[in-house]
């Protein structure tokens, strides 16, 4: 069925649809157009709100970027960026594929529409043009016919009449002949007018606008078939992002699952850990003492052997709070007082008991607490504190990191300087091979400049490599101090840390004060003893056993060595700062990382 022969009679039924049909494809195309704008705007929104929460600082000088929810929560960003990425790409390709070709198309129908119904009208202006000259000639018919009969009329009249002269007789016959002749004329360009007008009106309604309503039908059908393409890139365009859009989705997913708080529990350990020992017990000051004494006593509760009350110099000190000025060198001991001991001062003052009254003492020693009160609030540290270039100004465990980084970096600049000379000799001396190739003199200058680099990059490693020697050994002091001195909470444990020889150097220290006699010079110190017995060491029994996991050399001091599966007595548990003390069954004490062990406590 076609349009020519079911809808020969309906040109305006088929102008009013056709023009229908393009302009449901020019509000299809306004759809697109107005959707695509809206995920333009939606994808440009997506990318602001995560431009908004973006870190704005590099990843490498950002330390919250090494804890796994806020490398997930990047990912998520990233994904969700990834995400209006894809939402650009539907807008693109609507915009391209649906909007710009369909425009066009839409554009080009109407032209063809246009084109065919201009044809269409010129065939009907055509045959009612053949219609009026049917009707002309058909009215010029009728009124030579009347004309011819009504001549007829009078000649026959003037015939008869027989007042009629000859010549009127004649005169009115001619003219009836003539009228007779010109009505015959007529009735012949009629029959002609109406023949040729007959077959113009066959030819236009069995042929040509049957043949103008298939090409509309043609045209109107191949619109609907494009429109129906254009209503599927919609859903292609889609479905061509889904696969990345799934991605995205997957990847949020993954990122959800990759929040490890264990992980960023160690990584707040490694990122702040001072590597400090922690604070001795603060000591009791007997202010009662001097006030039960004569005033004419001139030392600070000295019992009646001779021996002083108050603790020697390196008790003290060892169970002070650590935080004071980092990376300085150890000053003398001190004494409650304030200034050096006798021992470290040889033409020092004398002691103070000899010359100063007993309250005044009292007051010194007041005023020597204060520091361990206020020094935990260095833990905060300063906004006015001074970057130094061996990172002195962070405590000595992030020191250490700090230091190892810069020396990376040295090490990795230095290699770099390295080959590039070696580049730069071989160079040299293709030019001398083949002069054509170049001047050897030329690279002199930068041959010059990498030895130099070369040199201060060495002194940089050797400065850093120092440094980090001595940060090294100052977090092991720090964690052999921390882990050996036993700290008295309100309950004590049921064992003590042992005093074996393998102990840390802090421990071994300690011990090796606590055995030699009091000096003269100690005694005259005024620091209790009263409570030495508290910090006696005794030998403690394991509290567990453990299996090595991995191979451990144990090189650096206050470490033991153990093989990998071997069975070690667990001594103490880590405190913390991720080393465990443990003893072998073949002898020997120390300490290994704990993440090294499967421990099993009794």
């Amino acid at each position: 069925m076609d349009w020519g022969t079911e809808l020969w009679d309906q040109f305006e039924v088929l102008e009013r649809h056709t023009q229908w049909g393009l302009d449901l494809l020019d509000r299809y195309v306004k759809f697109v157009k107005e959707r695509t704008e809206v995920e333009q705007a939606y994808a440009k929104q997506l990318r602001n709100l995560v431009k908004k929460y973006l870190p704005k600082r590099p990843a490498k000088d950002d330390p919250e970027s090494k804890f796994s929810q806020h490398q997930s929560f990047v990912q998520i960003l990233q994904e969700v960026n990834d995400f209006a990425g894809q939402r650009e790409l539907v807008a693109e390709n609507l915009s391209v594929r649906v909007c710009l070709e369909l425009a066009k198309y839409s554009q080009e129908m109407k032209q063809e529409r246009k084109m065919h119904f201009q044809e269409g009208r010129r065939a009907q202006q055509q045959l009612e043009s053949g219609f009026k000259q049917l009707e002309n000639s058909k009215r010029k018919f009728e009124r030579d016919c009347r004309e011819a009969e009504k001549a007829a009329q009078t000649a026959e009249r003037l015939d008869q009449d027989i007042n009629a002269t000859k010549a009127d007789v004649e005169k009115a016959k001619q003219q009836a002949h003539l009228r007779s002749h010109m009505a015959e004329e007529s009735k012949n360009e009629y029959a002609a007018q109406l023949q040729r007008f007959n077959r113009d009106q066959a030819h236009f309604y069995f042929s040509q606008m049957p043949q103008i309503f298939d090409k509309l039908q043609d045209m109107d059908e191949r619109r609907a078939t494009h429109l129906g393409a254009g209503y599927g890139l919609l859903s292609e365009a889609e479905l061509q992002v889904v696969p990345i859009i799934a991605k995205c989705l997957e990847g949020m997913q993954v990122a959800a699952d990759a929040v490890d708080a264990k992980h960023d529990s160690q990584v707040l350990i490694e990122l702040h850990k001072s590597g400090f020992a922690r604070p001795g017990d603060v000591e009791f000051e007997d202010f009662s003492q001097p006030m039960n004494r004569a005033p004419s006593d001139s030392s600070l509760g000295t019992p009646s052997d001779g021996r002083p009350e108050l603790r020697g110099p390196g008790r003290s000190r060892a169970k002070r709070w650590p935080f004071s000025k980092k990376n300085k060198p150890r000053p003398p001991p001190l004494s409650p007082l304030g200034g050096p001991l006798p021992s470290a001062m040889p033409n020092g003052p004398p002691s103070p008991r000899s010359g100063l009254d007993p309250l005044a003492i009292l007051s010194e020693i007041s005023k020597s607490v204060k520091p361990r009160l206020a020094s935990f609030r260095s833990l905060r540290g300063s906004r006015g504190t001074v970057v130094t270039e061996d990172f002195s100004h962070l405590p000595p465990e992030q020191q250490r990191k700090r230091l190892q980084h810069q020396l990376e970096e040295r090490n990795r600049e230095l290699q770099k300087e390295v080959d590039q000379r070696e580049a730069l000799k071989k160079m040299k001396d293709v030019y001398e091979k083949t002069p054509q190739m170049g001047d050897p003199a030329s690279l002199e200058p930068r041959i010059t400049e990498t030895l130099n680099n070369i040199e201060r990059l060495k002194l940089d490693v050797q400065k850093y490599e120092a440094w980090l020697a001595e940060a090294e050994s100052r977090v092991l002091s720090n964690r052999g101090n921390s882990l050996g001195r036993h700290v008295r909470p309100p309950d004590p444990p049921a064992s003590a840390p042992p005093d074996g020889s393998s102990n840390n150097n802090a421990s071994q220290d300690n011990k090796e004060s606590s055995e030699e006699p009091p000096s003269e010079e100690s005694q005259d110190t005024p620091i209790y003893t009263e409570f030495d017995e508290d910090f006696e060491e005794e030998p403690a029994s394991p509290i567990g056993h453990c299996v090595a996991i991995y191979h451990f050399e144990g090189s650096s001091e206050g470490t033991i060595s153990m093989a990998e599966g071997e069975d070690l007595s667990l001594m103490e548990e880590d405190k913390g700062d991720g080393w465990t003390r443990v003893r072998r069954k073949q002898g020997g004490e120390g300490y290994v990382p704990t993440s090294y062990l499967r421990v099993t406590l009794n």
